[in-house]
């Protein structure tokens, strides 16, 4: 893989930025970069025909999750990707009164998920898509 360091202002060179495992390898280093918990990227092109990967992470506020956010849009534009549904939020609460917020960027062959802790345990994606192969 040919992810750059961020201090060079990109992650990946332009040979790469064709490749959807690159991108979403080096979305995932992104988030890992801006201290989203728990980063995971899932394999989807074995079993499905509607996205390629998952990337998965923890934000630890809604503030962190408006800032992982806003990293992403900054990716998507340096390489040419398009959100076709984005910032698709889940706000819920269960009884206890803790709030589950999962934020949804679908780029199509790649499809972020920003959650909370408590939606991270609570949906356990991982587990559900557990016949993904997990790249990270």
């Amino acid at each position: 893989m040919d992810v750059m360091h961020s201090h060079d202002n990109r992650y990946i060179n332009e040979t790469a930025a064709n490749d959807d495992k690159t991108l979403a390898l080096a979305l995932a280093g992104l988030l890992s970069e801006h201290k989203a918990a728990d980063v995971a990227v899932l394999d989807f092109r074995a079993l499905s025909m509607w996205t390629d990967f998952f990337v998965i992470g923890t934000a630890t506020s809604a503030a962190h999750l408006n800032g992982l956010n806003r990293h992403i849009k900054e990716f998507a534009a340096l390489y040419g990707l398009a959100a076709r549904r984005t910032n698709s939020r889940l706000n819920t609460a269960d009884a206890g009164g803790e709030t589950f917020v999962w934020d949804l960027t679908d780029m199509g062959s790649i499809v972020i998920h920003l959650m909370s802790a408590a939606a991270r345990e609570f949906y356990e994606l991982e587990r559900l898509w557990s016949g993904a192969e997990r790249l990270l």
